[in-house]
């Protein structure tokens, strides 16, 4: 409902306007026939309307309080008339009735404080309230004064030297007392003559900016205030619809942002979507402070340009650079991250200095000298950019050619306020909305990364289905290393119990009875990591222990064996345990960094050793002792001991030692350790001997 009462309020205001400076006006504004250098007094006489104050007005450059006086003599000064060329409108914000500043009428270059001046007779009918709008669009801040009175102003001005605080130009409106006295229009007497007078200023780097700027681009309006009240209402919606583009580009960039750190989530090695989402989230954050600083008075000029251009837009630049060289996955040169962060820090502070934004502690000529060390920043920015586009192409094709438009661009609106001092047009109003180059070329850019995160995307789901079906290959090949049916060894009842931590696990254990003496050789053993890597590793291991088991089942003898096998293979490792258990109860362990077993819920005393793969050679702890008919013995990995709670405790080998004394089965210390907060991989084999029948 609020959004459809803007649009008839919006309706209505276009409605009254063109009613009143179209259909003809019960308000008329007449220039007294005066001597060339004499005073003018523009008399207005208002019905229902309101009239334009384009002159002729009286200027000067300076500052001097008595300028405010009514009682000023001003006819030295020069006249300025503020009527607008037809269809003008602001090159900067759209907006309508334009007239270009005071360096464009001889005064090239000079900011500072500057007066306006204009007498006007108001002929009002009794009661009638008389209201003016300052101008909508001005450089930068004023105050504005009636016969000599502050009325109001658009800045913060204060008593002493201090420079005023100002922001971009909005739509202001003032209630002026009319000096009629009740008398009708039609009264004999002409009402008093009243002077108003623009205090106006100027900040130093409103001249990088605008190509004329200057004091007033468009002149205020007096008149009934009713009307006048209805105008300064369709003002905001004009600056509201001109800074449309920005509130826009702003929630774009936001989702965008959003979207590239989700992908984070889905792909955290590639660090392109760390500086992809952080380079978003500065321009969305970047175009959110233009619209706060062109709707309010939160962020004064000063501020709000420091923060866009030194800030946010600034980093945007050198974050898209880098975004390009780790989109093309460039790793040389080298020193090529460490130039682009010198060089953003630079271009950030020429930005601030050279824009003439510091010129309260930095002196304007200084500043010249640092804005053209920004322009060379930005030429080397531009040509970096092409240089990582030239080597992307040469190492990815056609992902390369794909940044060619975008790259374009980006180079051509790093130099838009150059470009708009030369006259050469950077921004477009449709439908009056404001649309520069530097957002053209964003979107060419944005464009063209969504398509190339598309086609990543595409690549990037095709390499996830290959990795699962190797996963799944994986699963299968372990199934057959790791059987889930055990072997009968005559003499034991034997449990396991082996939970992954993942889809592959890297957790092993093997089986293996002798063919004749009826004993069996037990290996089991934990290797490093996890996942497919992992599960590779398993794979070589237990193929060796097959192998290696129908020439020798010593324990001491198989373990030195797989750690021949591992040395020197990088970072495979792997704890392991080797049990030989003969028909008469006699066992032989040899261990290797592998937990001890317990027997009859009592952990093995042995000596510590260094698991496989570890050092050549390497010593491993043996341990002989017997297994009784009666007797049980757990072997498990470490999975059991550290799975761990939402509150990060342990489960630990007390838990262990106390379902052990109460003859816990395999699965059920499995199910407890998993149930507690499960790790890593879980394996628990428990061997109970028997008499032999």
């Amino acid at each position: 409902m609020k959004w459809v009462l803007v649009h008839l309020r919006f309706f209505w205001a276009i409605g009254l306007t063109s009613a009143l400076f179209g259909a003809g006006v019960k308000a008329q504004a007449i220039a007294n026939e005066s001597p060339a250098g004499a005073n003018h007094v523009v008399q207005i006489k208002l019905g229902q309307a309101m009239v334009a104050l384009n002159g002729p007005w009286k200027f000067h450059t300076g500052d001097n309080p008595l300028w405010a006086s009514a009682q000023f003599d001003d006819s030295e000064w020069e006249t300025v008339d503020l009527t607008p060329a037809a269809g003008a409108f602001d090159p900067n914000a759209g907006l309508s009735r334009y007239v270009p500043g005071w360096t464009a009428k001889g005064h090239p270059g000079y900011w500072g404080y500057a007066w306006y001046r204009i007498r006007v007779q108001v002929f009002s009918q009794t009661g009638q309230k008389v209201a003016l709008t300052g101008p909508s669009d001005l450089d930068d801040g004023y105050q504005f004064f009636d016969d000599g009175k502050l009325v109001g102003s658009f800045g913060k001005f204060f008593h002493d030297a201090r420079t005023p605080t100002t922001y971009n130009s909005q739509p202001q409106i003032f209630s002026i007392p009319a000096p009629a006295d009740g008398k009708s229009v039609s009264s004999p007497e002409s009402p008093p003559t009243q002077v108003l007078a623009f205090r106006v200023w100027m900040n130093p780097y409103t001249l990088s900016y605008e190509s004329d700027p200057g004091g007033f681009h468009v002149a205020p309006l007096i008149g009934e205030a009713s009307v006048v009240r209805g105008h300064y209402e369709l003002a905001w919606l004009e600056l509201l619809r001109s800074s449309a583009s920005y509130i826009g580009e702003a929630i774009l960039y936001l989702l965008l942002a959003i979207m590239a750190c989700s992908l984070i989530l889905f792909d955290r090695v590639d660090p392109v979507y760390r500086w992809l989402g952080a380079t978003l989230l500065l321009s969305a954050i970047g175009y959110a402070d233009v619209v706060v600083a062109a709707l309010t008075q939160i962020e004064g000029i000063v501020q709000s340009s420091l923060l866009e251009n030194a800030l946010f837009f600034a980093f945007a630049i050198g974050g898209w650079i880098m975004m390009w060289r780790v989109w093309f996955r460039l790793s040389r040169p080298m020193w090529m991250p460490r130039a682009i962060l010198l060089l953003t820090l630079l271009y950030a502070l020429s930005s601030a200095v050279g824009d003439g934004l510091l010129f309260t502690v930095v002196p304007y000529r200084v500043s010249a000298i640092f804005h053209l060390s920004s322009l060379g920043i930005r030429v080397i920015f531009a040509g970096l950019l092409i240089f990582i586009t030239i080597q992307g192409i040469r190492k990815q094709g056609r992902e390369g050619w794909f940044a060619v438009p975008a790259v374009a661009l980006f180079g051509v609106g790093e130099f838009w306020p150059e470009l708009q001092t030369l006259h050469i047009r950077t921004r477009w109003f449709p439908f009056g909305i404001s649309i520069t180059i530097s957002q053209i070329r964003e979107v060419v850019l944005v464009s063209a990364i969504f398509a190339l995160l598309l086609r990543r995307l595409l690549l990037s789901i095709r390499h996830q289905r290959e990795l699962a079906l190797d996963i799944k290959q994986a699963q299968e090949v372990q199934k057959v290393l790791i059987p889930e049916e055990l072997p009968h060894v005559p003499g034991l009842i034997i449990e396991s119990e082996y939970r992954p931590a993942r889809e592959v696990g890297g957790d092993f254990f093997q089986i293996l009875p002798h063919a004749t003496d009826g004993g069996v050789l037990i290996v089991v053993g934990d290797v490093t990591g996890k996942g497919l890597q992992a599960g590779m590793l398993v794979a070589l291991i237990v193929g060796a222990i097959r192998t290696e088991a129908r020439r020798n089942d010593d324990p001491l003898g198989m373990l030195g064996m797989l750690n021949e096998r591992l040395w020197g293979r990088g970072h495979a490792h792997a704890t392991c345990l080797a049990l030989r258990i003969a028909r008469d109860g006699s066992a032989v362990l040899a261990n290797a960094g592998h937990l001890p077993p317990y027997l009859n819920g009592t952990e093995l005393s042995m000596e510590g050793a260094l698991p496989l793969g570890m050092v050549e050679n390497a010593e491993f702890s043996v341990m002989s002792f017997r297994v009784a008919p009666g007797d049980r013995l757990v072997l498990m990995s470490d999975g059991i001991a550290e799975a761990q709670d939402n509150r990060n405790r342990l489960f630990g080998f007390d838990r262990i030692q106390k379902m052990l004394e109460r003859s816990a089965t395999a699965a059920e210390v499995a199910d407890a350790a998993q149930n507690f907060g499960q790790q890593d991989d879980i394996s628990v084999m428990s061997l109970t001997r028997v008499n032999y029948a």
